[in-house]
């Protein structure tokens, strides 16, 4: 080490060529938003110099380029992107995203440590840095049967790990305000290091109290008002726009040069075919900025401040001693990305097959208990006055509606005229026989049924639908592929796409999950639906954290009071 910081100092210094310069390049400087002239010399993975003139033993002409410093995704689930870590990488650092803070929740729930040491074991090989945040909620609520349960004593295996940041999102905000024991355990194991929170409306002393265990950062604020009390109280607000949550437009009004150090951007659960669509971390900067935004205040969230609000000291800005993740732009406005540097390193085809890949886990996850046949999904009673999950389009906050529904011979069904379409959770893990029933209204389907092995946060089959005969097809094929997303019209599968790693990824390139997903979107718009993402908008609605009505292999449940709806 003694070596590479001598190096260091004497290719600052200017006394030797560095490794690589960006010549003539304009530096957007993060404390004053300027662009300023000059040169960026790295040498190894480390910027030793800026604003000044290098020669370098490799150069990169610069010339009409403006240089930022590397995105810092801080809260996502690559699982969720449907991609293994490694096409997570290839997909997402051209976009400019350097630095990704992952949360394994979702695979953690289906294998519990075995999917620590996956993930553990792909971020020390991946170009991007990609980081770990332990899963704090496996299962998330008592209320589901999960694949796996981890306490305070699994967790603090690999507490120390060097790609290991802290605790991930901590969304059993009641089990924190009530002192569970299992929830004061994980607390007190993380004290001195980072503690992310999950904490939907959450205000007034309850907020308090959910903060005084040590909880720094929240995104799942959906207003305006509720962040502006959180960053009040201390909180960082990661800005969510996913696939399906898509916060930035109600929160970028608060996004100011002067506010920006309590303000990081996220994604959480975004996929391929959005990715290609829009972009990553980019579309973020790009977005916040043509809603008002001051580029500073953007590109800061984007990295500066991200980089503070989970203590990696050693990135966030382009400057000497800190790593050198670079992003190209053509144009700063519209974060238009021309190259990426990663540690040092020039971003290209090349360099991704030169990674050493970890073989993927998870395969055969999908168990269930006894094959489903149609009387399984019947809803016996009265249509009267029944409890509908209510989609909100782009949140995943849902509404606790009811509706009269039509009954046939003792049966209630669905109903396409009032969008009222049938709902059940089935257990995928093997351990019981366990079906949720119920019905939920904003899909928009006129017949079919779309069935999919990705329910946050256990994981189980959902599949939602207007025959019962569809549904019970739907979810015999995705027992049978080992899971996926599926949508089967008039006893027919008419689109699919395999998910066999734990239910959750594919084993796939990115590009091919991209087409599937492109040919599943149109699938559904011909049954009926509208929604732009029917699939991750499904996976939802069994997340019983997330108020209101949520449904889970037990029942509708009333999240509010976390009690079953008879």
């Amino acid at each position: 080490m003694r070596h590479v910081i001598e190096q260091r100092i004497q290719q600052g210094s200017g006394n030797m060529p560095a490794d690589l310069v960006i010549r003539n390049v304009g530096l957007f400087d993060l404390v004053t938003g300027d662009i300023l002239d000059g040169d960026i010399a790295i040498c190894g993975d480390r910027i030793i110099g800026t604003l000044e003139r290098y020669e370098g033993v490799h150069e990169i002409d610069g010339t009409g380029k403006i240089a930022v410093p590397g995105f810092i995704d801080t809260h996502l689930h690559v699982e969720s992107s449907l991609i293994t870590p490694y096409e997570f990488d290839r997909c997402v650092l051209p976009h400019g995203v350097t630095t990704a803070i992952c949360d394994p929740h979702e695979m953690a729930n289906v294998m519990g440590e075995a999917a620590f040491d996956y993930f553990l074991n792909c971020a020390n090989r991946t170009i991007m840095d990609l980081r770990v945040n332990l899963s704090s909620c496996v299962p998330a609520t008592p209320v589901e049967t999960s694949g796996a349960i981890l306490d305070a004593s699994a967790l603090g295996t690999y507490r120390d790990h060097p790609k290991v940041i802290g605790l991930a999102e901590f969304m059993n905000f009641p089990g924190v305000l009530s002192c569970q024991p299992d929830c004061l355990d994980k607390l007190a194991l993380f004290a001195d290091s980072h503690i992310d929170g999950h904490s939907p409306l959450l205000r007034g002393k309850r907020l308090n109290g959910y903060l005084s265990a040590g909880i720094s950062t929240d995104h799942e604020a959906t207003t305006a008002e509720e962040a502006l009390e959180k960053i009040r109280k201390g909180m960082t607000i990661l800005i969510r726009e996913g696939s399906v949550c898509k916060d930035l437009a109600a929160l970028a009004p608060l996004l100011t040069p002067e506010t920006s150090q309590f303000f990081a951007f996220c994604t959480d659960d975004r996929n391929p075919l959005e990715i290609a669509h829009e972009g990553h971390i980019d579309f973020l900067i790009r977005k916040a900025i043509d809603l008002g935004v001051k580029p500073l205040a953007a590109y800061r969230a984007a990295s500066l401040s991200a980089a503070r609000a989970f203590g990696l000291k050693d990135r966030g800005q382009i400057a000497p001693g800190l790593r050198a993740d670079i992003v190209l732009l053509d144009d700063l406005e519209t974060c238009k990305v021309a190259e990426v540097i990663s540690a040092g390193r020039r971003v290209s085809e090349e360099l991704f097959d030169g990674r050493d890949i970890v073989p993927p886990i998870g395969y055969g996850s999908v168990r269930l208990a006894a094959p489903v046949t149609e009387p399984d999904f019947a809803v016996r009673g009265s249509g009267k006055n029944q409890a509908v999950i209510g989609i909100i389009p782009g949140q995943i906050i849902t509404e606790f509606r009811r509706f009269d529904l039509p009954e046939v011979e003792g049966l209630v069904c669905p109903d396409a005229a009032q969008d009222i379409a049938k709902i059940c959770v089935i257990v995928r893990h093997g351990k019981n026989g366990n079906i949720g029933r119920g019905f939920v209204q904003g899909f928009g389907l006129k017949e079919g049924a779309l069935a999919s092995s990705v329910g946050h946060d256990s994981h189980n089959l959902c599949v939602v639908g207007m025959s019962d005969a569809d549904m019970r097809l739907a979810v015999a094929r995705l027992a049978e592929i080992g899971g996926g997303f599926i949508a089967v019209k008039g006893g027919e599968v008419i689109a699919e796409l395999s998910l066999p790693i734990a239910g959750l990824m594919s084993d796939c390139p990115f590009e091919k999950v991209r087409d599937d997903l492109e040919v599943l979107r149109h699938a559904v718009g011909h049954m009926g639906g509208t929604l732009e993402e029917p699939f991750l908008q499904l996976a939802f609605l069994p997340l019983p954290v997330i108020p209101h009505l949520k449904i889970t292999d037990l029942g509708l449940i009333d999240v509010d009071t976390m009690t079953l709806v008879s």
